[in-house]
């Protein structure tokens, strides 16, 4: 008995030595009668390896890692992004894995602040983190099933789902309960309730109050009545279980009345008020895909994720108003939809269709096909952003150039057979629609009517690489390469998207200005801060006013198009002055109509995504021009159309021909001839342009060569 102490533990390293050495030194008059012991190597190093290495384990297996728990406040959570029209309605809810949107607590129903306390933590404003009996509790029900069951407090089930894996292991456990302490010193109680009300899982992708209340009744958290706070609250415990879109619904209901009855043993309502709860008849939202005007809404999501990043849009939590009217939307929608099937018979399986402002760019509607969850035609496609041949649509460009260089709208020119010769590539000899000639006829009647021969022999004295910049500057992003056009250039021969179509229709609209597409007039981050709010941009002038009307009165001249198309065609809208244009490629492939009001502009397109050709359209009229039509109408019903003024600078004149136009100064025709009595009138005057234009062009042109050589008619 007389080693020195530290000996003694060294040497008595069974539990029971130590014991019977150390329990006298605390009370002397209980004496044991011990052997001294025998030094033992074994003994001596797993006693040190017990006090020293011991310790370090443990920190090791339950602390080294352990994530801190003021992350809760600083690492961001998972947020929903929410894409809505003009005016606030929804369209579609963007995220990766979980269905998130924050509330403040104060914005939760308090009913239902009750209920979840009541069936998840009753004490939770008694306790400091976990419960001593639910803890005992959970610890007997493991040893008897031999698994981890409940217990937690809704700090240690906030703890559970935001900083650690869900694995049921002792290790987690323990770690849940340091963290526990933890969180529960660093927040306040309010803080840590509002945290897990907005993280727990309530089923499927809905996470948090606020969605779990839109996904289940299609109202916010804040307008949640009794009998649903109740059935919400009794879902986190096990959504899947309790889901009343499960296999067993009843079991809701079953929870629903637990939820109850301890809302009522907590004193929280009456039996009465419970009993009316449970007897309500909840009416649930139906599950649903939900999304409308998808093809916008993914165009927009793009766009969101080119500029603030795919994580920022899927996890952010940003709020983005669009320019878009959902109610001009499902009325576009619904006309491309029944116009389409009542033409299937020509072998036509989609169409689509764009309404914008053109004063400020906002699109008002974006219908990318007849039916976006049509899967056998591709409806997923938008159409609106895809490489088409826009037919004679895009001949307007060619004739404001031409207007830009001398040409009026009473110049005349011969729509008469020609041939375009070009080393190494086949003879190009352009044909009308129709297949006819019609003489001299004048530059104004040529676009209104849409024939091809006059608007092959106008770009051929205008230039193509003239075209293709002019087209550029009105807003054609697909031009790029001028090495790829010739002459079919005027016919539709360079693909082009609807939304460039919109651009370049809607400069004509601004008299020359060009003024971009704006889909988007806000976006926030979660906070409520203002990322980006639309503004009108300058305007951009890249044609002359004056020029631009004149192609504008033109698309608004139903006499200019009766020759080709009657006079009481689709394209007319009564009681409206609407600019309005028709292309439809050779091969019927493509079928446009694009017409537009100084507020309102619609560009329709109808074929198949496959690029097969349609059976017969009669030049947009039999396609594109009975939805363009509707829809048009639909818009300017409230609103009428009252046109396009002049702008300044334009004299109106009466030709030779006893009608009067528009004439640019330094292009007025001169005084038509006197005709003497035995002399026969003379032929309209109006030929006014730089030189009298090219009926066959020299050997060699400047391209070297054609992309389309084979015939091309269209208008």
């Amino acid at each position: 008995m007389n080693e020195p102490a530290f000996v003694r533990i060294v040497y008595y390293s069974s539990l029971k030595d130590l014991l019977k050495w150390a329990y006298p030194l605390v009370h002397p008059s209980l004496q044991f009668h011990l052997r001294p012991p025998r030094f033992n190597l074994f003994r001596l190093f797993f006693t040190v390896f017990i006090s020293s290495f011991f310790p370090l384990f443990l920190y090791f297996y339950f602390l080294a890692d352990l994530p801190s728990p003021r992350s809760l406040a600083t690492i961001p959570v998972p947020l929903t992004t929410h894409i809505r029209d003009r005016n606030g309605v929804e369209l579609y809810k963007v995220y990766k894995d979980q269905n998130r949107t924050l509330v403040k607590l104060e914005n939760i129903p308090l009913q239902f602040r009750q209920a979840v306390l009541a069936i998840e933590d009753a004490n939770f404003y008694k306790h400091n983190g976990f419960s001593s009996s639910g803890t005992f509790r959970a610890a007997w029900r493991t040893l008897s099933n031999q698994s981890f069951e409940g217990g937690s407090t809704i700090t240690q089930q906030l703890v559970k789902t935001s900083l650690l894996t869900p694995e049921r292991t002792f290790r987690r456990k323990t770690r849940e309960l340091i963290l526990a302490l933890a969180v529960e010193t660093l927040y306040t109680k309010d803080q840590i309730l509002e945290m897990y009300l907005n993280r727990v899982s309530f089923g499927g992708t809905a996470f948090g109050v606020e969605e779990a209340a839109q996904t289940y009744f299609g109202k916010s958290a804040l307008d949640l009545d009794l009998a649903q706070s109740s059935l919400l609250a009794g879902l986190p415990a096990s959504p899947t279980t309790y889901s009343p879109f499960g296999a067993h619904p009843n079991l809701a209901k079953a929870r629903q009345k637990e939820v109850l009855r301890r809302l009522v043993e907590s004193g929280n309502i009456s039996w009465e008020q419970a009993e009316t709860a449970s007897a309500q008849d909840l009416q649930f939202s139906p599950p649903k895909t939900d999304i409308q005007a998808p093809h916008f809404v993914m165009y927009i999501r793009d766009l969101l994720a080119k500029k603030y990043g795919a994580t920022v849009v899927e996890q952010g939590g940003l709020d983005v108003t669009t320019s878009l009217d959902l109610s001009i939307q499902e009325t576009a929608q619904k006309i491309v939809a029944e116009e389409t099937a009542k033409i299937a018979y020509l072998h036509v399986t989609n169409g689509s269709a764009l309404v914008t402002n053109p004063a400020t760019g906002e699109i008002l509607a974006m219908v990318g096909s007849r039916d976006y969850f049509d899967a056998k035609n591709d409806g997923a496609v938008n159409v609106t952003v895809a490489l088409r041949q826009p037919g004679s649509s895009i001949k307007p460009v060619n004739y404001a150039l031409a207007f830009s260089r001398g040409f009026t709208p009473a110049s005349t020119i011969d729509d008469s057979p020609i041939t375009y010769r070009v080393p190494g590539s086949p003879p190009y000899s352009p044909v009308n629609y129709d297949g006819r000639y019609h003489g001299r006829v004048t530059l104004r009647t040529a676009l209104g009517s849409s024939y091809n021969i006059p608007a092959v022999k106008l770009l051929s004295a205008n230039g193509v690489n003239n075209m293709l910049d002019l087209g550029r500057k009105m807003g054609i992003s697909t031009w790029a390469d001028s090495s790829r056009f010739g002459l079919s250039l005027t016919l539709g021969g360079g693909e082009v998207t609807i939304l460039d179509m919109a651009v370049t229709y809607a400069t004509l609209a601004n008299y020359g200005n060009r003024v971009d597409l704006h889909p988007i007039l806000s976006v926030k981050n979660s906070k409520g801060r203002v990322l980006e709010e639309f503004k009108s941009a300058p305007p951009q002038p890249v044609l002359d006013p004056k020029i631009a009307f004149l192609v504008t009165d033109i698309l608004t001249d139903n006499s200019a198009r009766t020759p080709a198309f009657g006079p009481r065609s689709l394209l007319v809208i009564p009681n409206n002055t609407v600019a309005v244009k028709t292309g439809t490629t050779n091969n019927l492939r493509d079928n446009w109509t694009l017409g537009y009001t100084p507020d309102r502009l619609v560009a329709v397109w109808v074929g198949n995504n496959d690029n097969t050709p349609m059976s017969y359209v009669a030049s947009g009229v039999t396609g594109a021009s009975p939805i363009w039509n509707k829809i048009m109408s639909a818009l300017l019903k409230n609103s009428p159309s009252t046109g396009f003024p002049p702008p300044s600078g334009l004299a109106r004149l009466v030709t030779c021909s006893g009608r009067s136009d528009y004439f640019l100064s330094g292009t007025t025709p001169p005084p038509c001839p006197t005709a003497t009595p035995n002399e026969a009138p003379s032929l309209p005057r109006g030929e006014v342009g730089p030189t009298p234009i090219p009926q066959i062009l020299p050997a060699v042109y400047n391209k070297p060569k054609w992309p389309r050589p084979t015939r091309i008619k269209t208008r």
